[in-house]
């Protein structure tokens, strides 16, 4: 599992992909091979699905803080393009044992928050001589909508939440600590930190019973190369269990899995969904 094939042909375009947990790394891996890339994908020990073995041309199973090995099979492969798909967990992340690069790395890091660390990373390959671009170069379907996806719109109350938390989360977003918050009646319920989107819905759901909003947004500054914010079915299933009754993104900064299996499920329980311009946060007294 670990060995590395021979590097493929020169001439064909290599893209190398470091993929983290769910299956978008191995859509982004589909992707690129139906557009013509050869991918070599840097996949890590208990985050990367098994299926990367057969989504990508080649694979090499690493541990989180190997950024010394990393580096160098990108390198070996000769990959052109790199591309950051999929969430690492977390928690789980601060039990790393960094190599020595990652030491030296670490050691110069004025925060390890998701988008200080990510973008000092891909800052790292840069400096590298690779081209850092974004997941969504390769799945453009997953790019989520503005506008009303679900039958029922956003009450009154909705939607004095949602303009109540709005400015409220991108300033939590602008510190760096999260992209979500669980609003209601516009008291804040719960924010978004390590525990992620799922974990903190479910919290709010504990705390305050029922009619709660959810509000994620693109973090203000945030590389948008990497680590993009994501919605989808889980989400929704999540939404249902802790009796959300409202969910709003933002649109075209953000991804959005099985978005008509979530759509379907929202309206079977009467939850709107809607993704907000943010530059016009008053189009959504229109709806």
């Amino acid at each position: 599992m670990n060995a590395v094939p021979q590097r493929p042909m020169t001439g064909i375009k290599i893209l190398g992909l470091i993929a983290g947990g769910g299956s978008f790394p191995l859509q982004v891996a589909r992707s690129a091979r139906k557009l013509g890339y050869h991918v070599a994908a840097a996949a890590f020990v208990n985050e990367t699905m098994s299926e990367m073995d057969s989504d990508a041309d080649q694979t090499a199973w690493l541990n989180l803080g190997q950024l010394g090995k990393l580096i160098q099979f990108l390198h070996q492969v000769k990959a052109e393009k790199v591309v950051f798909a999929g969430p690492i967990n977390k928690p789980r992340a601060f039990n790393l044992r960094p190599d020595f690069r990652a030491v030296k790395f670490l050691v110069n890091l004025r925060s390890r928050n998701d988008n200080a660390l990510l973008s000092a990373v891909a800052d790292e390959l840069t400096n590298e001589g690779f081209d850092v671009v974004s997941a969504i170069d390769f799945v453009p379907d997953l790019i989520s909508p503005e506008g009303l996806l679900t039958r029922r719109g956003p009450s009154s109350a909705e939607k004095a939440d949602i303009l109540f938390a709005w400015p409220l989360i991108k300033q939590v977003g602008k510190l760096d600590i999260g992209q979500c918050m669980v609003v209601k009646e516009r008291a804040v319920i719960a924010v978004e930190a390590i525990e992620g989107t799922d974990e903190t819905i479910m919290r709010a759901g504990r705390l305050s019973g029922n009619n709660l909003t959810v509000v994620k947004i693109f973090k203000p500054g945030q590389d948008r190369r990497i680590d993009l914010p994501a919605l989808g079915l889980q989400t929704v299933k999540v939404m249902v269990r802790s009796r959300v009754t409202c969910l709003a993104f933002e649109a075209g900064s953000s991804l959005f899995f099985d978005k008509d299996k979530a759509v379907e499920l929202a309206d079977q329980h009467g939850i709107t969904m809607l993704g907000i311009d943010p530059g016009n946060l008053e189009k959504i007294q229109d709806l």
